[in-house]
């Protein structure tokens, strides 16, 4: 009883001490405290007071920690990240703003922990009671990987509006890697405000169970059954050797790819007069932002700056693309360039990733050229046009960065990059939209019952029905989502024009960022449809409809006589 108790009264502490002192900092720094109401200057003393004390409490929990921990590696592997937070509390103890932050994150993983740890005594005292039934609500749960993917996303952009504080719709983005803010990243964020923005791109970017299954493996764990099964579902890997390779070279691929942008941007803005430390943040953070597809910018023109820089410009749009492409395409382009491959020994999928993709790069950027040669681009000389209808071609389908005012381009140019939105990135990368291999396969579909044919082919290969039938139930899915939204948005932003909102609303559930200019002056309703309409696009249409639809699968397959309907 004793022991239960000194276990639990850290955590009781910190639950008090710091969560006022969180709750009262987030309301003071949001001018919530009326004066006439409230002594400021009392607020003020209490904040003190609760700054100085913060380090103490965690120390408190530390301490707790590592006295009922069985071994020194089991501590060490159980709460490594509250001596991760202690460190810099005490390193930066009495700066009020790095008590607040580390004070929040540390609560939050000690609610986590204790889950944890409930879940862990279940399973040591599930012997005792192997005669009873199960009537825990817990147990009765039986959460597909569609639901799980859906909530893992919830609960990072929870965590990182526990540490923005106001900023929701700015953690959503982030989390969902889509580059919308009400807020200027450079004026609005401090230094610690950013780096939570790009740990939520990051984070975002690969997806939860991806970063997790990853840190698992680095830490050499085992995963549980059920992970292994539901990551080969997310991952459509069928063995168990496979899914630990893909997982492995996601991490291989994003960490190099992300540092060689990082590099080079960091060279490139010193050559531009940047100070080489700012220069690397900078390039640190539009690396892993353009490879993650996010579209985040810490400035407040994204790349208009550098419009005419290739070596900015350039290395960003790689990015982008490499990062849209899908993890499953790099890992046969690595083989192709790097290991002697061959363009043939290429899988149907990765072809058609491809030449969709750069089909597509290749049209956009034409009709950018032409459609806006002597309106938006013409203060530009011929290489310059290049550059950016081509830069513009690549960005605006996926990522969200901009080298040219779109308020200066004409509607039909402003409507095909709405299009182009909607299509979105690959399947199993960072990126949102239906996918290039949907609307490849919606295209072949087209195509061959204009050719009288009753299979969609690609390369001499013949495409399931199930899997057309899938790519149509997409389609039309993002279709009836991404209409509603934009009627609904028609009727809470009367003052917006309909191409404001249409390019909003695409752009949202295609996770890309761009916008007319209106995300800021959204009303609160609205801020909230958009962030709903990011967390649906960034999870995508179907997985949420399986994850709200999914049934138990009958005990037997019924084939039922078929039924003739006129179409057409």
């Amino acid at each position: 009883m004793i022991n239960k108790l000194s276990q639990k009264l850290p955590f009781l502490a910190e639950l008090f001490i710091n969560g006022t002192f969180i709750a009262l900092y987030s309301l003071n720094k949001a001018n919530k405290f009326d004066a006439k109401l409230v002594n400021l200057e009392t607020i003020d003393s209490a904040l003190n007071t609760f700054n100085y004390l913060a380090p103490f409490v965690v120390l408190l929990s530390v301490l707790s920690y590592f006295y009922h921990a069985k071994s020194v590696e089991l501590f060490l592997r159980k709460y490594v990240f509250s001596v991760i937070c202690l460190v810099p509390m005490i390193i930066t103890y009495g700066d009020i703003q790095f008590s607040f932050w580390l004070s929040a994150v540390h609560l939050f993983s000690s609610i986590l922990s204790l889950y944890e740890n409930k879940s862990e005594d279940k399973k040591e005292e599930a012997p005792k009671r192997k005669s009873l039934i199960k009537t825990s609500l817990i147990d009765r749960i039986r959460l597909a990987p569609a639901q799980i993917v859906i909530l893992s996303f919830l609960a990072i952009i929870m965590g990182g509006t526990l540490l923005l504080i106001d900023a929701f719709f700015t953690a959503t983005s982030a989390t969902c890697v889509t580059g919308l803010s009400t807020l200027s990243l450079a004026e609005n964020f401090s230094f610690i405000g950013q780096i939570i923005v790009l740990i939520l791109i990051q984070v975002g970017g690969l997806g939860y169970m991806t970063l997790y299954s990853s840190m698992t493996i680095l830490l050499g764990r085992s995963l549980a059954v059920r992970d292994q099964v539901m990551m080969q579902d997310l991952l459509n890997i069928s063995s168990f050797e496979d899914l630990l390779q893909m997982i492995i070279n996601i991490v291989k691929y994003t960490l190099v790819i992300e540092l060689c942008g990082a590099v080079i941007l960091t060279v490139a803005l010193s050559f531009n007069g940047y100070d080489f430390g700012e220069a690397l943040y900078f390039g640190i953070f539009h690396s892993v932002s353009a490879f993650c597809n996010a579209g985040f910018s810490l400035f407040d023109n994204s790349l208009e700056l550098f419009a005419t820089n290739p070596f900015i410009h350039g290395t960003v749009s790689l990015l982008i693309l490499l990062g849209g492409l899908g993890f499953i395409v790099l890992k046969e382009l690595e083989y192709l360039f790097f290991r002697g491959g061959k363009v043939i020994n290429l899988t149907v999928h990765s072809k058609v990733v491809l030449v969709t993709n750069f089909g597509l790069v290749f049209l956009v950027a034409l009709y950018i050229f032409f459609g806006e040669y002597l309106n938006g681009l013409v203060s530009y000389g011929l290489w310059e046009k290049i550059q950016i209808s081509v830069f513009q071609s690549i960005t605006t389908r996926t990522a969200g960065f901009n080298t040219i005012a779109l308020d200066n381009l004409h509607s039909h140019t402003l409507y095909l990059m709405s299009l182009i939105m909607f299509i979105g990135a690959s399947p199993g990368s960072t990126g949102g939209g239906i996918k290039t291999t949907t609307f490849a396969i919606l295209f072949q579909s087209v195509k061959a019952t204009l050719r009288g044919k009753d299979r969609v082919e690609f390369f001499d290969r013949s495409v399931s029905n199930g899997m057309v039938v899938r790519a149509i139930a997409i389609i039309v899915i993002s279709l009836i989502m991404v209409s509603f939204f934009i009627l609904v948005m028609m009727r809470v932003e009367p003052e917006h024009g309909f191409l404001a909102i249409f390019f909003e609303v695409v752009s949202a559930f295609a996770t890309v960022g761009l916008t007319l200019g209106i995300t800021p002056f959204l009303s609160v309703t609205g801020k909230l449809l958009i962030s709903i309409l990011m967390i649906v696009g960034r999870v995508g249409p179907l997985t949420l409809a399986l994850a709200i639809g999914q049934k138990r699968k009958d005990a037997g397959n019924i084939k039922l006589p078929e039924g003739r309907i006129m179409i057409g």
